[in-house]
């Protein structure tokens, strides 16, 4: 008897064919003030795929995956999946969990650093979608965060070296090695330890590939400009490494779980076309998704919940993350 009787995902959710683009967006940005144009602009992104966001289908295998190591390895339970801002949604997705005797789950949500918008928001996601699933929805309790668990830094490591090793042999010791993540506001990374544990998290791998420099960028920014927002921005590192003699950068997108539209625009996209302009090499390391080390640890954190009884101390506790405060109160 484990106490808990499911497993729910929880993501961020993306549109699945053209027409839902502009929806879903409208969805991630509700409530924040963001200018039509600006929208249109992100939606040119999602086209430049064919309007499908490739997080749903990489959810889809993780949680087959997962499924997997829970028949192989225990506890033996049913995997779920809901959304913050597309189908399917969360209080979809608890709706059926009740109506198939979910009493209590627990979820494990596709973000390895602590932040509101990636850790709090969530808890406050699953919160009101317990709601709108009415009396008897599920109680649901959120794994912590894995910024630090081996089975997620030696993936990150192992994909590193392998873009390294990907560079031409005779520019690979003069690479910059930048890890990127997604930018967020810096009132909100005042609240959170998202800078702190990506920084832990980024020495602790290049600690195993003994390198001797690395950068913390950032990517993806978005809201108004005149909000600040964590820098440097990948864009800017890379001209600066390049300005500084570096013949190649290599791209770790270590804020990243999956290769999904940040990392294939921004990234693959984007910063590619940059590094052919000023003349630069430039490899990107791959994301976890479901390398089987992976998957194991989400077990494991699984069971670690379960015979643990309760949140490791300092993670993800009753009041972590708090929102920043907003202008005018």
């Amino acid at each position: 008897m484990t106490g808990y009787d499911a497993v729910l995902l929880v993501s961020f959710g993306g549109p699945e064919k053209p027409e839902d683009v502009l929806p879903f967006l409208e969805n991630v940005t509700r409530g924040r003030g963001v200018p039509k144009e600006r929208l249109d602009e992100v939606a040119e992104h999602y086209h430049h795929f064919g309007g499908r966001s490739p997080i749903n289908d990489q959810n889809r295998a993780l949680i087959a995956a997962l499924e997997a190591e829970l028949v192989r390895r225990g506890p033996k339970m049913p995997v779920y999946w809901g959304n913050r801002n597309w189908h399917p949604f969360l209080a979809d997705t608890i709706r059926r969990m009740k109506a198939d005797g979910v009493e209590r789950a627990l979820a494990f949500v596709t973000s390895a650093f602590s932040s509101y918008s990636s850790c709090r928001q969530y808890k406050e996601n699953i919160a009101q979608a317990c709601c709108e699933a009415g009396e008897k929805a599920p109680a649901i309790d959120k794994i912590r965060v894995f910024y630090n668990h081996p089975g997620f830094l030696d993936v990150v490591a192992d994909a590193a070296r392998q873009a390294i090793d990907a560079l031409p042999a005779g520019v690979r010791g003069r690479a910059a090695v930048l890890f990127t993540a997604h930018s967020i506001p810096v009132a909100m990374a005042a609240t959170s330890r998202y800078v702190r544990q990506l920084e832990e998290a980024s020495r602790a791998v290049s600690e195993r590939l003994s390198l001797s420099a690395h950068r913390l960028v950032y990517q993806s920014r978005s809201g108004s400009p005149a909000t600040p927002w964590l820098e440097p921005d990948v864009l800017e590192a890379i001209g600066e490494a390049q300005a500084s003699g570096a013949p190649a950068v290599v791209l770790v997108p270590i804020g990243f779980v999956s290769d999904h539209l940040e990392v294939l625009y921004d990234l693959d996209t984007e910063a590619r076309a940059l590094c052919d302009r000023l003349g630069i090499a430039m490899t990107r390391a791959a994301t976890a998704g479901t390398d089987p080390r992976f998957v194991s640890m989400i077990r494991d954190l699984i069971v670690e919940r379960i015979e643990g009884g309760g949140e490791p101390a300092g993670l993800c506790g009753a009041d972590c993350c708090p929102p920043p405060a907003r202008r005018g109160r």
